[in-house]
């Protein structure tokens, strides 16, 4: 049955619409459905000729009609606002042209063709028929809507409509059916253009008046009565989306061959490929393929997002015109990350034929500033000479308190939407947690310097744009024990599974458990040991145990904690979100060169530690303690939870109670460094090559001293080893003097070394983040009764006017740079929104 219903572009692709077989006649005796009415054109029917004319019965042949005073027909569909409708086909000798024909076909108002031109397509003895037959087998062989006679017309046969790229000018005009538009055209064209057959738009050529027809397409009701979503040719989505049908990913069948086999997209195939795009960073990975889940910052390429839903609700019902658009500028921005990507680059590249390509370009810039606002495209360290957002979306002036991953990320988005932005830094230098050092003759980390998971990482967008290439951590981590003998790989690879298998039961035993209900990991962890032990009739031996506890100082590492304070229930509350995936790199030139590009042009005031913040106000007032105020619409606070949790800002009024108690129930994570620079590197027969190697602790006592040793340039000459101090290790050095410590961490490398010769090391350097003023702390973790909801009670603004970004409000990725920074980005989207 010929139906006005559009075939879905439905974006799960779930369901195929009915195919017509072609012995179906959609003649005039055929039931139609119009807007929810159904017609039949054999009853009678009452239209509303015009003036002098007769209402009479419709009789029964077309022959009748064309010979009735009846010159015109309106358009069926309900609404439509064509009273005299035109056949933009004109493909049949007998085409209506603007007369009258037995039935209008709706495109959309302003778009239909006659069924004179329906015939000379879909009846088998015209001279058309071939034509839509051979478009059919290719739909249907890529595709999966309805190959139907309107999807051929609006895909094959309107006209290309393309605006002048004169400034002064921008009107829109058609194109002749025969010109095939391609992005160097729309990105040259000029009214009376004059190549090929494009038409000629007169003498006067952009003072001709534009077609009244462009001037609908802007009203909202005009999108609600297209009969067909958009399906666009030739985007820069295709080469991500082949494994997706088409039409489900607003690309049309007939423009987009799949590479992949009709069996393959149908099958339910259990391993999701990425597509190898050349030049494309292989960690760019925007998109889902199918079957896919699991990834963070990544988008469903067939659906809408919460967020998206939200702010473009219009296309919940079809969201075709949507993922058309969005999929091609995730597309463009990750294919070119080094340049603002713009509305008119990405309207270049919507090939789609008839009067929706001028609504598509101009939906191009609510989509493109939506994705702007949210941190998606046009972020990073990019660096903008024109604000990237319109001026509704900028606040006045903001200030931002401490000049950290997260602040900076802040401060650049909100620079680059067109805010003024102040930024305050309490210390000397800017990067707060992040601080390398260059002593030793190679970039060390004092804090973070490792990216866990780059696939779709900020860091690795960054490192892109600047030119920084990454060094991917090698898996092999040779554990040896103190005498210098390396541990069977069999036995660490089963204590390891028994570690696991501890940590699966502690997840199962906390599925039905309260808050209140909660109890320190540590007790946890010993506790299900204890009882497997026991149960098993097993015994570990001796090595067994070491490295049993080689394991638990890594999750301490993790943690940044001893687990006597880490909550059982809510220690890895992350993982319940989407999480980076792919390589664990280092950086060797460090984390600062990022964040020095990202302050690039920021207006950054050091040694400017604040100590009040009233927001009583309609401004708020920043005081420091030196006494200089500052006042701004919005405040943002990125400082450590360290100095929430001890008050060293004065909030005028107090903040909230819900926000003071989640503020308390995370515990501030500690975690030292040790560099030693040697004269040569006296590791390279045992180590070969790996990026690291572990030491089994001779006893729990030990455990966190000095677990793994980092080479921080295996491949090169330089001899420069980097090791962790964690758990109840980090208190017991706190005191000792730096030489004492790097002594305890000279006779472990002897000990792993016994069989040579260890020299001293020439330099060296020994972090101290527990003293350190402005941080106090490395990283935030949930303390025993707490839960990750803290996280999302921190990031929550107050009142409008202050705002919280930094690694402890970010839920879904804490402890990290990445997570810091993103909140960061996430703070700048929600003041714009504001």
């Amino acid at each position: 049955m010929l139906s006005d219903a559009d075939y879905s572009g439905n974006a799960s692709g779930a369901r195929r619409a009915r195919k017509r077989s072609s012995g179906e006649s959609p003649g005039d005796g055929q039931t139609l459905r119009s807007s929810g009415r159904q017609i039949n054109v054999r009853v009678k029917r009452t239209n509303n000729p015009p003036p002098g004319q007769s209402k009479r019965k419709a009789t029964d042949t077309e022959e009748e009609d064309d010979q009735s005073e009846k010159k015109y027909r309106k358009c069926e569909k309900a609404g439509c606002s064509a009273t005299y409708p035109v056949c933009f086909a004109s493909a049949s000798e007998r085409c209506a042209k603007n007369g009258y024909t037995s039935r209008w076909y709706h495109l959309s108002c302003g778009e239909h063709f006659c069924n004179e031109c329906f015939d000379h397509y879909y009846r088998s003895h015209k001279d058309g028929y071939e034509i839509f037959a051979s478009w059919k087998k290719v739909w249907t062989s890529n595709g999966k809507s309805e190959p139907s006679l309107k999807a051929f017309m609006a895909d094959q046969q309107l006209p290309f409509w393309v605006q002048c790229t004169k400034p002064d000018c921008r009107k829109w005009r058609q194109l002749t059916k025969e010109i095939q538009l391609t992005a160097s055209l729309a990105a040259t064209y000029r009214c009376g253009m004059k190549f090929n057959n494009i038409k000629t738009e007169g003498p006067d050529q952009c003072s001709q008046p534009e077609d009244l027809r462009v001037a609908e397409v802007t009203d909202s009701w005009w999108h609600s009565m297209l009969i067909l979503p958009p399906l666009f040719k030739e985007s820069p989505a295709s080469p991500f989306l082949s494994a997706y049908y088409p039409d489900c990913v607003g690309m049309s069948p007939s423009g987009s061959p799949s590479n992949v086999s009709l069996s393959e997209l149908r099958g339910d195939h259990c391993r999701a490929v990425q597509p190898q795009i050349p030049g494309l960073c292989p960690y760019f990975q925007p998109f889902y393929q199918p079957n896919e889940c699991g990834k963070a910052l990544c988008v469903r390429p067939d659906m809408m997002e919460l967020d998206e839903l939200y702010e473009f609700p219009e296309f919940s019902r079809d969201p075709t015109m949507y993922l058309a658009l969005r999929n091609l500028i995730l597309a463009s921005w990750h294919k070119n990350c080094k340049e603002m990507l713009t509305s008119q680059k990405c309207a270049l590249h919507i090939i789609v034929r008839g009067l929706v390509r001028v609504r598509c370009v101009q939906e191009m810039d609510r989509v493109l500033n939506f994705m702007t606002r949210k941190g998606l495209i046009n972020t990073g360290v990019l660096s903008v000479k024109q604000p990237l957002l319109p001026e509704r979306y900028r606040s006045k002036n903001v200030i931002v308190i401490g000049a950290g991953a997260s602040g900076l990320a802040a401060a650049r988005q909100l620079q680059n939407f067109g805010t003024q932005v102040v930024l305050l830094e309490a210390r000397e230098r800017i990067g707060g947690r992040v601080w390398d050092d260059t002593s030793l003759g190679v970039t060390v980390g004092r804090g973070a310097q490792i990216v866990n998971g780059c696939v779709n990482n900020p860091i690795a967008l960054m490192c892109e744009q600047i030119g920084i290439k990454m060094h991917k951590l090698g898996e092999r981590c040779d554990l040896f024990q103190e005498g210098g003998q390396a541990t069977d790989p069999s036995i660490d690879k089963r204590m390891d599974f028994h570690f696991n298998a501890i940590l699966d039961v502690v997840s199962e035993w906390r599925k039905d458990k309260s808050q209140n209900q909660d109890t320190p990991l540590g007790e946890k962890v010993q506790e299900v040991k204890k009882n497997f032990l026991q149960e098993s009739g097993i015994q570990f031996s001796e090595l067994e145990e070491k490295v049993l506890q080689f394991h638990l100082s890594n999750l301490e590492y993790a943690c940044g904690s001893t687990l006597d304070q880490v909550s059982a229930r809510s220690w890895d509350h992350n993982e319940f979100f989407a999480q980076f995936s792919g390589d664990h790199t280092l950086l060797t030139k460090g984390y600062s060169v990022l964040l020095h590009k990202l302050a690039e042009g920021l207006d950054v005031r050091t040694k400017c530690p604040v100590q009040a913040i009233d927001y009583s106000g309609d401004v708020v007032k920043v005081t420091s303690s030196n006494g200089s105020q500052w006042t701004a619409q919005k405040v943002l606070v990125t400082v450590p939870l360290t100095l929430l949790q001890k008050n060293s800002i004065q909030f005028n009024p107090p903040l909230p109670e819900r926000k003071l108690k989640a503020i308390h129930s995370l515990g501030v994570g500690i975690i030292e460094k040790i560099a030693l620079q040697f004269p040569y590197r006296f590791w390279d027969n045992k180590i070969q090559g790996a990026d690291y190697f572990g030491h089994i602790p001779p006893g729990p006592d030990k455990r966190g001293m000095f677990s793994v040793f980092y080479d921080m340039e295996p491949q090169g000459k330089q001899a420069v080893l980097m090791s962790v101090i964690t758990g109840d290790a980090v208190p017991a050095v706190r005191d000792m003097e730096d030489k004492e410590v790097v002594d305890e961490c000279m006779k472990v490398l002897r000990e792993l070394f016994k069989e040579q010769e260890v020299p001293e090391p020439l330099h060296f350097f020994i972090t101290h983040w527990s003293k350190d003023t402005w941080s106090q702390m490395s990283y935030s973790f949930v303390k025993t009764g707490g839960s990750g909801e803290a996280y999302d009670i921190l990031a929550e603004d107050v009142q409008g006017k202050v705002f919280f970004a930094g690694e402890a409000t970010n839920r879904h990725f804490p402890q990290t740079v990445t997570g810091a920074y993103l909140s960061g980005v996430r703070e700048a989207s929600k003041m714009a929104a504001m």
